[in-house]
């Protein structure tokens, strides 16, 4: 059985990138802000112990909500917004920063603005704290198919009516410890991408399980050319084949391997 979601918003967030080949327009070749420069999207208050793969996935889920740059505290928690975020290697370089003070000198020596960055969920729960998502917010760290089981969990939270709205968001860092982990090719790449989806007919049909027979594979040589984004690699996929078929033309564009569960984004709220 096909099961269908709606993309409402989506954003690439990958800086350095150069995804003009891919017919991206304007859309794609707008500067992505670094980690460390992220108060020009974000506003500084808030942001200084956060790590730098939380900072990219700030950066990306504001974008697909259309937000202008700068803080945007919301009055009160948005209870039916759900956080699925998909990293591997997002705060590896903290947690090996923190083991190594432990180690040389001491539990006591450890800063209390590190201590909360060793938490394997840290990205989902900062986007869910900063944006003010009440709904379930939950980390997939299950390797190079992250983004791929993070979107199989967001149609699970969305069809057990856990959540009427799932901001779905991919990011790996770059650093040291997570290029000497990752160690492949491509290299690693710091960046993150989001999509925002809801069981509300509207707008884009996004369909997994199976394919559907009328959907060309995406051309995703420019982002493979970029680098490997690892865990987050289909969301990084899923958001750029929202764009193509949204601005670009495309009638259905299918998204990962054949015979291994693809999904597909269709034009139109079918």
């Amino acid at each position: 059985m096909t099961t269908a979601m709606y993309a409402t918003g989506w954003s690439l967030h990958l800086p350095g990138a150069d995804l003009s080949a891919a017919g991206t327009g304007e859309w794609a070749r707008a500067e992505a802000a670094t980690a460390d420069r992220a108060a020009t999207l974000l506003g500084r208050k808030g942001l200084l112990s956060k790590d730098p793969a939380t900072r990219l996935a700030l950066c990306a889920v504001h974008r697909a909500l259309g937000l202008t740059p700068g803080r945007h505290p919301l009055p009160t928690p948005l209870p039916g917004t759900a956080v699925v975020a998909c990293s591997n290697l997002g705060n590896v370089e903290t947690v090996a920063r923190v083991a190594r003070t432990v180690t040389e000198e001491g539990g006591r020596a450890v800063s209390v603005l590190d201590a909360p960055g060793v938490s394997s969920n840290v990205v989902s729960s900062a986007v869910a704290l900063w944006f003010g998502f009440g709904g379930p917010n939950l980390m997939i760290c299950s390797g190079a198919r992250s983004g791929r089981a993070g979107l199989r969990t967001a149609a699970l939270l969305l069809a057990a009516g856990r959540a009427d709205r799932v901001v779905l968001v991919g990011v790996e860092p770059a650093d040291e410890i997570a290029l000497a982990l990752h160690a492949g090719v491509p290299p690693l790449r710091s960046g993150a991408a989001c999509v925002v989806l809801t069981a509300r007919p509207g707008h884009l049909a996004v369909h997994s399980r199976p394919p559907l027979p009328e959907a060309t594979p995406l051309p995703s040589g420019p982002v493979d050319r970029w680098g490997d984004s690892y865990g987050a690699r289909d969301v990084v996929a899923l958001a750029l084949a929202a764009h193509l078929v949204a601005d670009e033309g495309h009638g259905a564009l299918a998204v990962g391997d054949p015979g291994d569960m693809p999904f597909a984004v269709l034009g139109g709220a079918s």
